[in-house]
């Protein structure tokens, strides 16, 4: 049985919150705290799934909490529960919460939050790198454009556009603020699926904050890659982003679906910088074994950890709040047919770009490139000569 534990000051409120998750308690343990230092009391006694807390608490704040919570129990899910909205407590909370909700919430969106991340939790089995994954405060940035997003926020009538363009490029960059962007703190009636409208919500004055108080972003160390090379990676992911968005547009999808598109071009590889970050020497070890036999990394991921890249950033951005259009289309790009939508979606402009891309700039690290599944494409209807114009325009990028 899963557990799940209610962090609050207020008795009432955790009264409230216990009624309203009363349809989770045949298959949850369902437990309250009543402030941050009796929730560690709790969890120091026996291991939670999901923590939820609210923010502004004496004694210990839900931040306080929550950072300690993710250095004891990285393996915990974080989620902020909280009526209490600023820039401030965005910076406070970041790196530490999975999921941000405000006061009052529905709870329908309380039941669904919790079985999304949830399911998410089962879907990656492995449990060294679901503990890698929950314990991510933040993606790596490339240093060029760590050091463009600071020149840029220094300039004092900076235009959004400027600053979103910077962002979008960016792997690090484009996942944290996919995540804010996304969260409840900001308001927003629908979700956020660019870059560019992440910035535009989130705005230069907070961003500003961030990045210069909350270090929200961080430039990547290029000693700790386990054998990944960090030029082919940013390149390989860039065009790709530009490839799936070129084929979603020649679709005819909406504009909706080609951003979904770009930005889970950008993103797809994500995976591997959680696992080469984590895994240095093991994955080092890993890519020469998938080189030496000629295998899709993928592959070799699978046999010795039961899990790939793939399913390690769809899990993490999906903890993180992104739109799931997004998060489907990076975890199965290897494996489209696992998806189980017989539509044109943005996993199909992903799965197709990936490979057409590492065709043409060679694939990341020497490694072998995972084919196009052309059976998945069949029954969608896409034939071979179709296939051949989504080349033509992967071949239109510049590199």
């Amino acid at each position: 049985m899963k557990r799940l534990l209610l962090v609050d000051d207020e008795p009432r409120v955790l009264r409230g919150l216990e009624r309203s998750l009363f349809s989770l308690t045949d298959q949850w343990e369902i437990d309250t705290a009543e402030g941050g230092r009796q929730a560690l009391d709790a969890l120091a006694a026996a291991p939670y799934d999901i923590v939820v807390s609210d923010m502004l608490m004496p004694g210990m704040t839900g931040a306080e909490l929550l950072n300690e919570v993710m250095r004891l129990y990285p393996q915990t899910i974080r989620i902020v529960l909280s009526g209490h909205a600023t820039n401030e407590l965005l910076m406070k909370c970041v790196g530490a919460v999975h999921q941000y909700l405000s006061k009052p919430c529905e709870p329908v969106l309380l039941l669904s939050t919790i079985e999304r991340v949830v399911h998410l939790n089962d879907h990656l089995r492995n449990p060294d790198l679901r503990a890698f994954a929950t314990r991510l405060r933040r993606l790596p940035s490339r240093p060029s454009l760590y050091a463009q997003i600071l020149e840029a926020l220094q300039v004092p009538d900076v235009e959004i556009e400027d600053i979103g363009k910077i962002v979008e490029k960016d792997i690090g960059m484009t996942s944290k603020l996919l995540n804010l962007a996304n969260s409840a703190f900001v308001g927003l009636s629908h979700q956020v699926d660019s870059a560019r409208e992440a910035v535009t919500y989130i705005g230069i004055d907070a961003l500003k904050a961030l990045v210069l108080s909350a270090r929200i972003f961080e430039q990547f160390d290029n000693t700790s890659m386990g054998g990944l090379s960090a030029t082919d990676l940013w390149r390989h992911c860039n065009a790709t982003a530009d490839a799936a968005k070129l084929i979603a547009t020649h679709e005819g999808a909406p504009r909706a679906t080609a951003d979904e598109a770009f930005t889970a071009g950008l993103l797809h590889d994500c995976g591997m910088l959680v696992i080469a970050g984590n895994l240095n020497a093991r994955y080092a070890d890993a890519i020469r074994q998938a080189a030496d036999a000629r295998q899709p990394i993928a592959e070799v991921e699978k046999q010795l950890w039961g899990t790939t890249h793939a399913e390690v950033g769809g899990y993490l951005m999906g903890l993180w709040g992104l739109p799931i259009p997004i998060v489907e289309a990076i975890t199965f790009h290897h494996a489209p047919k696992a998806h189980r939508l017989p539509a044109f979606t943005p996993l199909t402009a992903v799965h197709v770009a990936n490979t057409l891309i590492s065709e043409r700039l060679g694939s990341i690290s020497g490694l072998s490139t995972s084919p196009i599944d052309h059976a998945y494409l069949a029954q969608l209807g896409i034939s071979p000569d179709h296939i051949q114009r989504w080349r033509d325009l992967a071949e239109s990028i510049p590199l």
